[in-house]
């Protein structure tokens, strides 16, 4: 994957809302990212908007040998590339939206994700958009499942408070841009049965 730089770049000034950076990641931000995940309990994992896969194929080196890696991707672009880049078999890849990721794990035949991560730029999406994924994220999500994001900007944070009722931060400077990190878990469909409600009774 040697131009994935450009791909990335080409990509992001086609589709500024729904690609977060022009750059890769470092490698620090994507071992900063990672470094919370207990990955011998994480049989299914999800990743939205694996871009140029730099996050991807870290989380390839750190799953078990048995687990799936579902990368759910709308740019074509991107797609193609991490489809030809590897051919392990734990690695699926989609083109389509992240509001529609059950559907996507039951088209694959995979249970609940262990873990969801997300470099989706929240900050720019429709509101109801960003709404409809993170409902669709803690649905998603096993009972001890964790959410993870990268964002440029801290949009997300009232998002995750309102699906999720424990959250984690952090922040890493040695990236371009520099990024808030964020952990969450404990689905509020697991604590009030049901995240959308939740939502709509705060509101």
């Amino acid at each position: 994957m040697k131009d994935t730089g450009l791909v990335a770049a080409t990509e992001f000034l086609r589709h500024p809302s729904m690609v977060g950076s022009a750059f890769p990641a470092t490698a620090r931000m994507v071992r900063h990212m990672l470094a919370p995940v207990d990955w011998s309990k994480v049989s299914v994992a999800v990743e939205y908007g694996p871009g140029s896969g730099r996050f991807t194929f870290a989380m390839l080196e750190r799953m078990r040998p048995d687990a799936r890696l579902l990368a759910i991707e709308t740019g074509e672009a991107f797609v193609e590339k991490l489809r030809a880049a590897t051919d392990d078999p734990r690695l699926i890849v989609v083109h389509g939206s992240a509001g529609d990721v059950t559907r996507h794990l039951a088209d694959h035949d995979l249970q609940a994700a262990d873990l969801i991560l997300s470099g989706l730029p929240f900050s720019t999406l429709e509101p109801k958009e960003a709404e409809t994924i993170m409902v669709a994220t803690a649905s998603a999500l096993a009972p001890s499942g964790m959410f993870a994001a990268y964002q440029m900007r801290t949009a997300v944070r009232l998002l995750i408070e309102r699906n999720f009722a424990s959250l984690r931060q952090g922040y890493e400077w040695w990236n371009i841009p520099p990024c808030h990190l964020y952990w969450a878990m404990n689905s509020r469909r697991d604590v009030t049965g049901d995240a959308a409600q939740s939502h709509e009774e705060g509101s």
